[in-house]
């Protein structure tokens, strides 16, 4: 049997953009992507905790450093600046597998979005 398990969280980070003319996606500043072990590309949940909304996307690489959290397409109706959210992506593993896996899961300075 196979479960669905957390496999990467960036726990309360402050929306920096919205941008409802890109095509799609959430841009996360690359150094949070590192922490979080995401990559380009990968499927996440995002959570508003402003709102209330929770919706589904994917990952673009932004500036290494840059504390960039940008909502593209039409996800930036579900998000304003200075927002709250919690993005979150899902692994499948086998249950006994899942029972000792270990999630990377960071909490940044929601002021600036840094890892200090």
């Amino acid at each position: 049997m196979q479960i669905q398990v957390v496999k990467s969280k960036i726990h309360r980070v402050k929306v920096t953009g919205a941008d409802l003319n890109y095509i799609g996606s959430i841009t996360i500043d690359e150094a949070l992507m590192e922490a979080s072990n995401l990559i380009e590309g990968e499927k996440v949940s995002i959570v508003n905790i402003n709102n209330g909304e929770r919706f589904e996307t994917y990952v673009i690489v932004g500036e290494k450093n840059s504390g960039e959290i940008t909502l593209n397409g039409p996800a930036a109706r579900k998000v304003q600046k200075d927002d709250i959210i919690i993005i979150i992506s899902y692994a499948t593993l086998e249950f006994e597998e899942a029972k000792t896996f270990k999630p990377w899961i960071i909490f940044p300075n929601e002021k600036d979005n840094s890892l200090t």
